[in-house]
């Protein structure tokens, strides 16, 4: 793989093997911090979401709080005011983000909540500095909106395929797998770029992590893959799913990072509650950026305490387009 190779499913299912094993924990991670070294050296990225619309999702994925389909999900929808929007991406600047996606609940966006959202980019782009990346989320997109988007200065657009596609079909109903891939050469046609990845811990095998990643890296060619982990949500139905341990996420991180060696790999939701004294290891492992600042319904850890911890790795934050 240094050298240019492509691991095969076999490879990647014996590194999986491998990491199981006394000491293959460590030797996996070795192997994928040589992989990040070698395309990112010492560089790292951050980035910031803020939510423009909340709650009553039609959708029915079994992990997220924002379906209307489970007791935690709120039945009418919150929508952000653009200035809210617009003093997130400034804070987002000030923590060193150099990206910053509004984020919308629903498997598409209304006439309303769109217009929000252009409204919102307008303000953002006229009251902050214009290094920040603009980012949107809002599931499926028609060409014309795709294009709006793009003429508003959207430049990448989020749509995770969360899973395998055989793991999809027993956590959502509502969508197909082939939806979403569909909505990613939708927003690329556009001219965006791809921010695609998924969720862990959610009851898939190793074949299910390897075969998502295998996917992203031969039929979506994501520029940013982000990789969240299941925190648990009561009255959801994976309420009292097992959480993955600490030393799983490093190695899922790190299969991926094998899988997908010049991807952006960002690591995104359930860090800290997951994680917790080991969240430094995930660049170790292979991670070249992470999500900054508080997510779609819960609290992240501070900015200054992710900040200092990358300082005392001796790693230096991107301001800007991570290059391979």
């Amino acid at each position: 793989m240094l050298a240019g190779g492509s691991p095969s499913r076999e490879d990647l299912m014996s590194c999986a093997d491998l990491a199981a094993g006394p000491h293959g924990h460590y030797e996996l991670l070795y192997c994928a911090n040589q992989v990040r070294v070698k395309h990112f050296a010492n560089t790292v990225s951050l980035c910031s979401i803020g939510a423009g619309k909340i709650g009553a999702c039609s959708e029915d994925c079994k992990w997220c709080a924002q379906s209307a389909a489970y007791p935690p999900g709120r039945t009418q929808a919150e929508l952000a005011e653009p200035g809210e929007l617009a003093a997130s991406a400034r804070d987002a600047r000030c923590n060193k983000a150099s990206s910053f996606g509004i984020v919308n609940s629903g498997l598409k966006p209304g006439r309303s909540d769109f217009a929000s959202v252009l409204e919102a980019i307008e303000q953002i782009r006229r009251d902050t500095v214009s290094q920040l990346r603009l980012c949107a989320s809002l599931g499926t997109l028609t060409e014309d909106q795709a294009g709006q988007l793009v003429d508003a200065g959207v430049t990448r657009y989020n749509h995770n395929i969360e899973t395998s596609e055989a793991m999809y079909a027993r956590m959502v109903t509502t969508h197909a797998y082939r939806d979403r891939l569909e909505t990613l050469k939708t927003a690329r046609s556009a001219g965006m770029s791809l921010c695609c990845g998924g969720i862990f811990g959610i009851g898939e095998t190793w074949a299910d992590r390897i075969d998502m990643g295998l996917t992203l890296r031969d039929e979506v060619k994501p520029d940013v893959t982000p990789l969240n982990f299941l925190a648990p949500i009561a009255g959801t139905p994976l309420a009292d799913a097992e959480p993955l341990s600490a030393r799983e996420i490093l190695n899922i991180i790190a299969i991926l990072r094998l899988t997908l060696p010049t991807t952006d790999i960002k690591i995104a939701g359930g860090r800290e509650i997951n994680l917790r004294d080991l969240q430094s290891w995930i660049f170790y492992a292979g991670a070249t950026s992470m999500l900054v600042g508080n997510y779609l319904t819960t609290a992240g850890r501070s900015a200054e305490d992710d900040l200092r911890m990358i300082r005392d790795l001796g790693l230096e934050v991107v301001d800007g387009e991570m290059q391979a």
